[in-house]
């Protein structure tokens, strides 16, 4: 019995190879995504500290008003800060969907080539079982003519 040979195994190993590459991509861009996710929730909690200080700062008695201006200032820096990190939060987000899709086709190369393997691999099994059958067929023939000739 022959043993099956994929004649576009290479190919396949290939896709196979640029799936898992891409994977990798959109992972990458995952991390990326919770890194800058971690900075805007880091940013949030230190604007909500530096809102409640500068609350505590307008109480009644004497009032900083350097400390309460630079407080503003930093306030704004802060701001600008967070609509920086959203900016990189949605343009990652266009890059992670662009990577899904790449992913997408990739994974969907790859079947076609493990299905096309797979019904080749079934068609080969199927022709060497009907040669099985055939090579049966043809010895017990062979036989039966010899015990008819005796």
């Amino acid at each position: 019995m022959a043993k099956f040979r994929f004649r576009l195994a290479t190919l396949l190993r290939l896709g196979e190879s640029v799936r898992d590459q891409r994977r990798a991509q959109l992972a990458e861009a995952y991390r990326a995504d919770d890194l800058l996710e971690q900075h805007e929730a880091a940013l949030a909690e230190e604007l909500a500290a530096l809102r409640a200080a500068c609350r505590g700062a307008a109480m009644p008695g004497s009032l900083d008003l350097d400390r309460m201006v630079e407080t503003q200032r930093y306030e704004l820096v802060l701001r600008a800060q967070q609509k920086h990190f959203a900016q990189q939060r949605q343009a990652v987000a266009g890059e992670i969907e662009r990577r899904r899709e790449s992913l997408t086709a990739a994974n969907r190369e790859v079947r076609v080539l493990e299905k096309l393997r797979e019904r080749q691999e079934q068609r080969h099994r199927h022709e060497e079982a009907r040669r099985d059958i055939r090579q049966l067929d043809e010895a017990t023939a062979a036989r039966t003519g010899r015990e008819e000739e005796q």
